[in-house]
């Protein structure tokens, strides 16, 4: 389950250019603290995640 949640979150991350994690969150169904693990997850697997801080922030991959 959650290998294809952070497959999910790699995909959604290459279509869009930027996605905030509570965005992330509502699509998963799941907590923003889990996205914020499978981001940390996915970043030390070597996608490099980057994040946009202020309003219309969010994550996405470099």
């Amino acid at each position: 389950m959650k290998m294809d949640r952070m497959i999910s979150i790699i995909m959604i991350l290459l279509e869009r250019r930027r996605v905030s994690i509570p965005e992330l969150a509502k699509i998963c169904e799941v907590t923003t603290r889990t996205i914020q693990r499978d981001l940390d997850a996915i970043n030390q697997a070597g996608v490099p995640i980057v994040s946009y801080p202020g309003v219309g922030g969010g994550v996405g991959i470099m």
